[in-house]
């Protein structure tokens, strides 16, 4: 809408059927988004994008038009169609839409793997309403149904896409892309698309994303954001021994002019982008700020009254783990979530939750929810956490981190700190429905500090890197951009082995025409491409025909025909793990028969492994064993580690209102240790001897490409052994060279850098990505090095080191 121009009535707009249920709720007026939204849709032809706070009413917001626009004007097919990352997600919008479709007379219609055919065989005779789907099932659906697609979709006029920011980091936002233009190209149709998300960090960007292939722009209209509270607090825990504000300030034997810069703030700064964010983003007075902390304030730690958590709500035993226990003392009585980073963590921490209910003689009152469960265990969590009257804490994942409502969520905990700003702003959000604040407790656990560790080991990381991914929204409003120029050469191969199936025969002409137009192969090569046929056609994924066509190959056959072709992300082999007759979940690796396996938040001895099945028969037993599902760390981005890097350069009383005692005990102490270990001098410590530490402060890729160049460019002439990387964080090394030497061959060698072929191993070929296995060598190489590896990051940085080089 153009300045100016009266505001559009949206209400009034709305279908009568909308506006009975916008009454039926009780709604005195429509949220901004939804008055946004209204004006976008119903007053353009453009794609929306609607970027919103969690339980704001994106869904409704944007399906309230679309459902208008549709009762007006029946499609004489699926209308539109819902596209979400989870198939738990699509079953709890399923419901929501329902109530209000059925009042229109609108089909609602879902298709994944948990829906019955008799559902499914309905829509295919009856195509219409809205169809809410998940990427794989539509690829699915592409494959097996290629011939139906023009009578299922042929008047398709929207397509919504919810939690669009979990679809632009990877594969699989690719393949959502292409996916909805072949589905266009197939029915003939160019429906407008809606994104939907939380927490867009760059909406330019995330608007070409969204239009990519549409001939058409994008509205992002400008939603107002009412002022939010945060219910937020942040302890640490060693894990033994004497807690933070318990062991007092550590002072070592240290320089005057050392001492001096404890108390003062530098005045320099190597990093350049850090220079204008140093001393001019302090947080806001207490009238200010955005935290609304459920405890006493603290102004400065260990010098003025002290923080105290509100009181516990239960007892944990004696011997209690502190930062379990802490959690355990304050859920009882509420509904909680409890997010790991990773399910191996979720599972140990479920089963120390649990063993602690027995010690205590309670009923277990913790439940557990990750993507290596079972279907029906992850379903009795979800049921249990939208029981508005449950006490019922879940300890889970990223897996309950999207958008499924799940009701009255009292509180959240975070067991360390995540790998990105996105991910906190999701996982709070869960919190603070029902016009409650969110609020979330982060829990930093660390095994204390031993005497004889090396410097870098003393930084307690994982604290820093929560309260920089806190402080960059809060000052900046930042949140991680999307990845959108890599060199996807595994979805090639996936998008043309499932073009193929589906297309049958075709040219090279035709299939090339096909694939390589789609927006998301923009920087693949005709030669590429020829390269990648002519390798598929060589491992017998891809045939010649007699007439010179194309078809799938019956080496390929085997991989299209399985019904994990659809997936485009990672996967480990998994084993079924199975009680009785009833299926527990899936693990990677089983061991033999006779030890012990952690699933479920209980422990199981392992009966038989069924190998050929894939098959792991067990009984539960009681005890505490470590779980493994192969999971891997996420990516930080470069600006996490910049931020991180100016909270420990901070004056030691500088502090934060979410601060608790043992936090900024903790935090003080980590900014001593910094200051001895010289983090504002210099990138490169010595440690002693010949043994040093680098801190580049660069994101995980950036880290990855400098370790690269060290190992491969430098390490020879400067001596270099033994590197070994906390990533991203420092590396360690010996070196038989001085730092001057080490500056002086690290930023040549960056300078002359110029292919980035140069930093791949000899004869090494990476499996990064789910089908770079069957990818030829090059291709694989080119993928890494050119689309993983961050060289631009690796060498801005280093360029920033040339300052410490002496000039001759």
């Amino acid at each position: 809408m153009s300045k100016g121009e009266p505001r559009m009535d949206v209400f009034n707009r709305y279908a009568p059927f909308i506006q009975d249920t916008i009454y039926e709720h009780g709604w005195q007026s429509l949220r901004g988004v939804q008055v946004a939204a209204g004006e976008a849709i119903f007053g353009t032809d453009q794609n929306v994008l609607l970027s919103a706070s969690t339980a704001s009413g994106k869904t409704e917001a944007a399906f309230y038009p679309i459902l208008t626009l549709m009762a007006e004007d029946p499609p004489a097919s699926v209308g539109a169609l819902y596209i979400a990352p989870l198939k738990a997600l699509i079953n709890d919008q399923f419901d929501r839409l329902n109530e209000v479709c059925a009042q229109g007379d609108i089909p609602v219609w879902h298709w994944h793997g948990d829906v019955s055919q008799s559902h499914k065989r309905k829509l295919m005779k009856h195509p219409s309403g809205i169809l809410q789907i998940t990427p794989e099932s539509l690829e699915a659906m592409l494959l097996h149904r290629h011939a139906a697609i023009p009578a299922l979709f042929g008047d398709l006029r929207f397509i919504v896409i919810d939690e669009l920011h979990a679809l632009m980091r990877g594969d699989r936002g690719g393949q959502t892309l292409c996916l909805i233009e072949r589905l266009s190209r197939m029915a003939g149709v160019n429906p407008r698309r809606i994104g939907l998300s939380a927490t867009i960090g760059d909406p330019k960007q995330a608007a070409e994303f969204l239009s990519a292939g549409t001939g058409k722009g994008t509205v992002v209209p400008n939603i107002g954001a009412s002022g939010q509270t945060w219910r937020l607090s942040m302890e640490h825990f060693f894990n033994s021994g004497p807690q933070a504000s318990q062991r007092g300030l550590r002072m070592p034997a240290i320089s005057h002019a050392t001492r001096t810069r404890l108390t003062a703030k530098p005045d320099h700064c190597w990093n350049s982008t850090e220079a204008t964010l140093t001393g001019e983003t302090q947080l806001k007075s207490s009238m200010e700020s955005p935290f609304e902390s459920p405890f006493e304030r603290q102004d400065k730690p260990l010098t003025g009254p002290l923080a105290q958590s509100e009181p516990a709500s239960d007892t944990a035993p004696q011997a209690a783990d502190p930062g379990i226990g802490y959690i355990f003392e304050h859920t009882r009585g509420r509904k909680c979530l409890v997010f790991c980073n990773s399910r191996e963590e979720a599972e140990a921490v479920t089963t120390t939750l649990r063993q602690y209910c027995e010690v205590r003689h309670e009923a277990d009152r913790f439940l557990i929810h990750h993507g290596n469960l079972s279907a029906p265990i992850r379903q009795s969590a979800e049921e249990e956490m939208k029981d508005e009257n449950s006490c019922m804490t879940t300890v889970t994942t990223a897996t309950l981190e999207l958008g499924i409502d799940i009701g009255r969520l009292e509180r959240a905990f975070q067991i360390d700190a995540p790998f990105t700003v996105s991910s906190f702003l999701q996982r709070m959000g869960r919190t603070g429905r029902r016009d409650q604040p969110q609020e979330m407790w982060f829990v930093m656990r660390e095994d204390p500090p031993q005497s004889r560790e090396m410097a870098p080991d003393i930084i307690p990381w994982k604290l820093i890197q929560g309260i920089a991914l806190i402080q960059l929204y809060v000052e900046r409003r930042w949140v991680e951009p999307p990845r959108l120029d890599g060199l996807p050469y595994s979805l090639l191969y996936h998008q043309t082995m499932s073009t193929l199936a589906s297309g049958g025969e075709m040219t090279p002409a035709q299939l090339a025409s096909q694939v390589l137009s789609l927006a998301v192969f923009k920087r693949v090569t005709q030669d590429d491409y020829r390269i990648l046929l002519r390798h598929l056609i060589g491992i017998d994924h891809i045939e010649t025909t007699e007439r010179g066509g194309l078809i799938v190959g019956v080496a390929g056959e085997r991989i299209t025909s399985n019904f994990k072709f659809y997936a485009v992300f990672q996967e480990n082999e998994e084993y079924s793990v199975r009680s009785e007759s009833q299926e527990i979940g899936t693990l990677v690796a089983p061991p033999p028969a006779g030890e012990k396996i952690a699933i479920a938040g209980h422990v199981w001895v392992v009966d038989e492994v069924d190998r050929k099945r894939h098959i792991v028969y067990c009984t539960m037993i009681k005890g505490k064993v470590p779980a493994y599902f192969g999971d891997v760390p996420g990516d930080i981005d470069t600006v996490i580690l910049e931020r991180m890097r100016q909270v420990l350069l901070e004056p030691p009383e500088t502090t934060y209102p979410y601060l608790m005692r043992n936090a900024a005990a903790r935090l003080q102490q980590a900014r001593v240790d910094a200051t001895v270990i010289g983090l504002a001098d210099q990138p490169l410590r010595h440690l002693g001897g010949n043994m040093w530490a680098l801190f580049p402060w660069l994101g995980t890729y950036a880290f990855l490409a400098l370790k690269r160049l060290l190992l491969l460019r430098c390490a020879p002439g400067l001596g270099l052994k033994g590197l070994e990387a906390c990533s991203p964080y420092y590396m360690t090394f010996t070196m038989d060279s001085d730092a001057q030497a080490f500056y002086a061959a690290v930023t040549q060698a960056a300078r002359e850098l110029t292919d980035p072929l140069t930093l791949m191993y000899p004869d090494e070929i990476p499996d990064f990505n789910k089908y770079d296995r069957f990818l030829p060598p090059q291709l694989v190489r080119k993928g890494f090095a050119c689309g993983v590896l961050d060289l631009e990051g690796m060498q801005a940085r280093v360029r920033q080191w040339e300052r410490f080089v002496r000039k001759p």
